[in-house]
């Protein structure tokens, strides 16, 4: 398990490479991700003065996690997510969809009141690995119903990352008739190798919110297979091939890749992570 240290000092490299949106933990149940168990100690430890500017994030299932949320105040935003799958939704938050838009009232309601920005995640927008196919219809529904919860941000995630350019290009034609562009990002794990044409298809569509996650890491406990969400080198390096400015020193985030790998005992999974560490040995 990664350190409290090893995550803050992660943290610090993103934002030192540009990084100005991090999502830095999870006020969930430590029986059931006990990696996340530290994160009012992670955020503590963020030093908000140096960092003046950067959004803090983090993942709030329920009004217990957000009672734990809003007692730090380097928590400046709120990530709630529901599902697409009906099947997935009870397999990952023990709840239907229905059920899980009454956890996150409470939620709302606080956030509101705390004047703390909440952003709204719809997993399995492609495919749920318990049925199959989901229709895109059921994906334009819960985000439609997060946006009418008050979330001012949609990510609409590629859970298992199955998705090609065309299922993508069906799923956002469907949500856009009721939620403008500008509210969306896309979040794809790379499973079949397929984000970046994923990415490339969504920035057509006029979204520019991509989640990428640094050397690749990560991936989903009730999704087997599932690789990590998309690695934020190879996303810089095409951005930036495409004469998009990110504000973001691709160096310096394989710098942050190649450090947390290292704690992980493991190598990145980003191409352009790897040829750029390469280049450095010769």
């Amino acid at each position: 398990m990664v350190s409290t240290q090893a995550k803050v000092t992660l943290i610090n490299q993103l934002v030192k490479a540009g990084c100005k949106s991090i999502e830095v933990g999870a006020f969930v149940s430590p029986k059931w991700v006990p990696q996340m168990a530290d994160s009012p100690q992670v955020l503590s430890l963020l030093p908000r003065k140096e960092h003046e500017g950067v959004k803090y994030s983090c993942l709030v299932p329920n009004i217990e996690g957000m009672l734990q949320a809003v007692e730090n105040a380097n928590c400046n935003e709120v990530a709630i997510f529901a599902s697409a799958s009906e099947s997935f939704s009870r397999k990952n938050i023990n709840c239907s969809i229905e059920e899980s838009m009454d956890r996150f009232l409470p939620v709302v309601k606080l956030c509101k009141e705390r004047k703390i920005p909440v952003r709204g995640y719809v997993s399995c927008i492609v495919a749920c690995p318990y049925e199959g196919t989901i229709g895109v219809s059921n994906v334009a529904r819960v985000a439609e119903t997060l946006v009418d919860l008050g979330c001012y941000e949609i990510s609409l995630g590629d859970t298992i990352g199955v998705g090609t350019p065309n299922r993508v290009k069906d799923v956002l034609s469907a949500v856009k008739v009721s939620i403008p562009a500008k509210m969306l990002a896309v979040h794809f794990h790379d499973t079949y190798g397929q984000a970046l044409a994923n990415i490339a298809l969504a920035l057509d569509h006029g979204v520019v919110i991509i989640d990428s996650s640094v050397a690749g890491l990560g991936g989903c406990p009730y999704a087997k297979g599932a690789s990590g969400n998309v690695a934020t080198e190879d996303v810089l390096y095409m951005l930036h091939g495409m004469g998009i400015k990110t504000g973001i020193d691709l160096e310096k985030i394989v710098d942050a890749g190649t450090f947390i790998c290292g704690v992980l005992g493991r190598e990145p999974v980003s191409k352009v992570a790897n040829a750029i560490r390469a280049k450095r040995v010769d």
